[in-house]
């Protein structure tokens, strides 16, 4: 008897919304079509749904997560809800704390408190923060943010830009386990080693592919495995959760051609003109860019076939993963969209998920077996249409004796 291979670990699916949303929409619609989305995905089965915080540059409509996933927790039954991310350093720590409770209540444990440095220039200058300063204020807040909710022993400190005295929040979580922690990491290593530091779980942004700059996922882990390392921890790769664009339709070309326009779109009117980074491309090179974009694994565009076969590579590259998160952009239409969170569901993500385990297993078992069931199947009815001539045959002799007897 030969052992089965051991099942690969599950990877969870769910959506990151930073949200980002083109001029020219209003804005009351574009919150209302994003709490119809989260509807959607609960819906199709998604697991996690994470919402930002903008407040500047136009395109970001959301000041508040909390108060965003709030409603989204009357509307959804399943889907976890988490902020993705709430900036540090531009909230006093104890009141994020508080917040986060109290979701925890409304959502009976279904919120997730993403934690994060912020990363708009534009946001810091008009809170009056300066951009080196916000490491250090994250460092701070987390670790009070952390005690608040981790501890009932009253804290008292002075950070200068925050003070708490005799502080611990009086509503304690409503989960058992308290409420989950996680820190977003984008480019440098500093938010992979504060989370290794304190054990919060890692969301990041990037590449997959080795080589790719401060956004090399595989260099982001191994900064928080040293970090933890040090610390007496070890990190658990099915908590770290990655993120990454994605859009889906029937055929590799037809995903390109929905994305094409709103893609070059984002790259030149937000990336380019209003953050004023040196990323613009003509139309004649946005397909060979947004092609090789996608060849690096910056982006997951095309088949469903496409999809699983950049997933596993992104798997494989970083070592492993437990949670993807789909990047949401305003890319293609918003029916396009639907479409491909619909595709992913029902067709990419039970490749990952095990749900197909037990029926491609069942398949293989029978198609293995099916010329021995069919011959006793044929067998069983050759044996039965004997028999049911031989009781015709008796019946016909006993009503022929019958008849002569008569």
């Amino acid at each position: 008897m030969t052992a089965e291979a051991a099942p690969a670990p599950r990877l969870g699916f769910g959506a990151f919304l930073s949200p980002l949303h083109p001029l020219g929409e209003d804005p009351t619609l574009t919150m209302w079509r994003d709490l119809e989305l989260i509807e959607w995905l609960d819906r199709w089965g998604y697991e996690e749904f994470w919402v930002g915080e903008h407040h500047s540059a136009g395109w970001g409509v959301l000041p508040s997560p909390e108060l965003f996933l709030a409603a989204a927790a009357e509307r959804t039954r399943h889907i976890r809800l988490g902020t993705g991310v709430i900036s540090l350093p531009y909230h006093h720590p104890y009141m994020v704390a508080a917040r986060a409770v109290q979701l925890d209540h409304q959502t009976r444990g279904r919120f997730l408190l993403g934690l994060g440095a912020g990363s708009l220039p534009s946001d810091m200058h008009q809170l009056g923060i300066a951009p080196a300063e916000t490491r250090q204020r994250t460092a701070e807040a987390l670790e009070t943010v952390l005690h608040l909710l981790r501890s009932e022993e009253p804290l008292t400190v002075d950070r200068g830009w925050y003070r708490l005295r005799d502080a611990r929040l009086q509503l304690r979580p409503w989960s058992r386990d308290g409420v989950p922690v996680a820190l977003s990491s984008a480019t440098s290593p500093f938010s992979m080693r504060l989370a290794g530091r304190h054990g919060v779980n890692p969301l990041s942004f990037g590449a997959p592919r080795p080589g790719s700059g401060p956004s090399d996922l595989k260099e982001q882990w191994r900064h928080l495995e040293e970090e933890a390392a040090a610390h007496g921890r070890t990190p658990d790769r099915s908590e770290w959760r990655v993120t990454l664009p994605v859009h889906i339709a029937e055929t590799r070309e037809e995903a390109f051609r929905q994305v094409l326009d709103g893609w070059l779109r984002y790259r030149n009117e937000y990336w380019a003109e209003t953050l004023g980074l040196p990323v613009a491309l003509s139309e004649a090179d946005a397909r060979k860019a947004l092609e090789s974009t996608v060849e690096n694994l910056g982006a997951i565009i095309g088949s469903v076939d496409d999809a699983v076969v950049a997933i596993r590579q992104a798997q494989e590259v970083t070592g492993g993963f437990g949670r993807f998160l789909v990047n949401v952009q305003d890319w293609a239409s918003h029916e396009q969209l639907k479409r491909s969170f619909e595709l992913l569901a029902r067709y990419v993500a039970p490749r990952f998920t095990g749900a197909l385990r037990g029926l491609e297993a069942s398949q293989a078992w029978t198609a293995a077996r099916s010329q021995e069931f069919l011959g006793a199947a044929f067998a069983a009815q050759q044996k039965a249409v004997q028999d049911s001539g031989g009781a015709r045959q008796t019946a016909v002799e006993d009503n022929g004796r019958a008849h002569a007897g008569g």
